[in-house]
């Protein structure tokens, strides 16, 4: 029989004890500041210092923010500082599993803000899980939330997009999905495509309200609001640095698209001639204007048959 997902509580304050002989293993997320140190809470700071295990990103970062806590890095049995980032995430899965089957706590941190979200961690959640190891959470800082509610932009139905594909006709897919969607859409981005990204979808809607939130909680934070238009131009030459997340309203509501707005907007894809297929044009289509896959598709095909039949000799 698995252990059940139920969190660690042994304490008031909900405090991680750990070892062998301890009882069940626990896996637990816990969430690191973004910034300010100040934003680590006093739980996280217990379970920190208490697991036998501290899987992180980057060690010399962890290794910084424990000390600056005044928490040990080592323990009992050595160094417990493991580093679990994207290229290693599925080798250190049976480590980590082994040591929650032998009654360990292994505390699970990125390198700011909360686990598995764009980061390290996701994998070894479902997998600890389909092992009926214990899974809980110590919630905390995360960019996502916190650029979210403060761009002044609606918050009752929101999407988390994370990283953009860097280039090429997934990005452009993904690009014009996002921006007929009509939740706010949550995007992370680099520095150096800050003003690449916002022409690219200010030359979608050049009136959509966006916030570009940079630096959250540290010294320089700063949080730009204005249209598409007024972003692109701000942001076109100057240099930006920091972490950066970009909070897009949604598509306003629209009535009904008409057959003949979609066989224009197909027949626009279609004059373009860069090589798409009726499924890549469908998909980019359909996201623009909101109506469904299939019904763009089958205008795909009906009027390409038509251009088909104009160019017969």
């Amino acid at each position: 029989m698995g252990r059940a997902g139920g969190g660690p509580t042994g304490n008031p304050r909900g405090a991680v004890t750990g070892g062998e002989g301890a009882g069940p293993g626990q896996l637990v997320l816990v969430a690191t500041p973004i910034g300010n140190l100040g934003d680590l809470s006093p739980r996280a700071r217990d379970v920190l210092a208490a697991a036998d295990v501290v899987c992180c990103e980057d060690t010399r970062r962890t290794r910084a923010l424990l000390s600056a806590m005044g928490i040990a890095a080592g323990g009992a049995h050595g160094d417990r500082l493991l580093s679990l980032h994207g290229h290693n995430e599925e080798s250190r899965v049976e480590r980590v599993l082994s040591c929650l089957a032998g009654g360990g706590t292994v505390a699970v941190v990125s390198d700011a803000g909360t686990p598995g979200i764009s980061d390290p961690g996701a994998l070894l959640v479902s997998r600890a899980i389909a092992a009926g190891e214990a899974v809980s959470v110590v919630p905390g800082p995360t960019s996502v939330v916190a650029a979210l509610v403060v761009s002044g932009l609606p918050v009752d139905r929101f999407c988390m997009e994370g990283f953009l594909p860097r280039k090429g006709g997934e990005r452009r897919d993904r690009v014009a999905a996002l921006m007929a969607d009509q939740r706010t859409s949550v995007v992370l981005e680099a520095p150096g495509r800050v003003a690449a990204t916002l022409a690219e979808m200010a030359a979608v809607d050049v009136g959509r309200r966006v916030a570009v939130v940079r630096e959250l909680t540290k010294v320089h934070e700063e949080v730009w609001r204005g249209t598409m238009a007024e972003a692109a131009a701000a942001f076109a030459e100057r240099p930006v640095r920091g972490e950066v997340v970009l909070v897009i309203a949604g598509a306003p509501a629209a009535g009904p698209v008409s057959d003949e707005a979609i066989d224009d907007a197909v027949r626009q894809h279609l004059g373009r001639g860069v090589g798409d297929g009726p499924r890549q044009i469908a998909d980019i289509v359909a996201g623009e204007l909101g109506v469904p896959r299939r019904k763009v598709y089958e205008a795909v095909l009906r009027l390409r048959g038509e251009r088909g039949r104009r160019s017969d000799p």
